[in-house]
């Protein structure tokens, strides 16, 4: 099966920094892509580039044959790119399930106002069904109707992820999603994910966690000073010497 997700030269400059510097890599169907590399490297960078937030310097994103480039974010979105971010963004003041059938408002047809507020009774039962069983997939059931303030950090985490899935992405991108997260948190993140994938939906993540990444990803993007130095398989990048030259420094390295 052929690539969902194509960069191709992909450039951004900050005045005198080039943060990502003529980056080709892709993502399949089903593919969980970890994007690694040190502070700095231009992960994050990459990552606003694909959803519409930076505006690109240089080079192609193509989305199922499609530009990306020079679209607004909640065009992205629509299109089926949804993401996460490095920090929980909950809405406060509603419940869980809530949050989750706002990811959902690309895809409503009589405005979200109008299905949260009831006006649109069959839409709303439609999305609210669709948000239960996304809220069960990464196991908060049973916190269907708490408020978001009284999650758990690694609970508001999984409902990030659920509320992304409810706009029924094709491609996820998720930013350090194990970031500060105990183990048990993190062996259920890890199992959620790979349930996305295996729906057929794209996985493009981030994670500065070795041992996290390289057990889940399919294969492995390493970047450093904005430029890719390493594509392939997890075992591969382990053992790669630009790789843990750049994590490491050479002379860790060459111990």
């Amino acid at each position: 099966m052929g690539p969902i997700l194509e960069v191709r030269g992909l450039s951004k400059r900050f005045g005198g920094l080039t943060a990502v510097a003529g980056l080709d890599f892709e993502v399949r169907p089903g593919e969980i892509l970890g994007m690694i590399g040190p502070n700095g490297a231009g992960k994050s960078t990459t990552f606003n580039l694909i959803a519409g937030t930076y505006a690109a310097d240089g080079g192609e994103v193509t989305f199922g044959g499609e530009p990306l480039l020079g679209l607004a974010p909640h065009a992205i979105a629509a299109r089926g790119v949804m993401r996460t971010f490095q920090h929980n963004r909950p809405f406060a003041g509603m419940s869980v399930i809530e949050n989750v059938m706002v990811g959902a408002h690309t895809r409503f047809k009589t405005g979200l106002i109008s299905v949260l507020t009831g006006n649109a009774a069959r839409e709303e039962a439609e999305e609210r069904k669709k948000a239960e069983s996304l809220i069960e997939f990464v196991g908060l059931q049973g916190l269907r109707d708490a408020d978001v303030t009284t999650l758990s950090f690694g609970q508001g985490r999984l409902l990030e992820i659920a509320r992304a899935l409810a706009g029924e992405p094709r491609l996820v991108l998720l930013d350090e999603p194990a970031a500060g997260l105990t183990p048990d948190e993190l062996e259920r993140i890890a199992s959620v994910i790979r349930g996305i994938a295996a729906r057929g939906i794209a996985v493009l993540l981030i994670e500065h966690d070795m041992h996290f990444l390289l057990p889940l990803a399919h294969r492995v993007v390493v970047l450093n000073f904005g430029a890719k130095i390493a594509d392939g398989e997890p075992a591969a990048v382990r053992a790669d010497p630009a790789v843990m030259d750049a994590y490491l420094g050479s002379h860790a390295a060459a111990r």
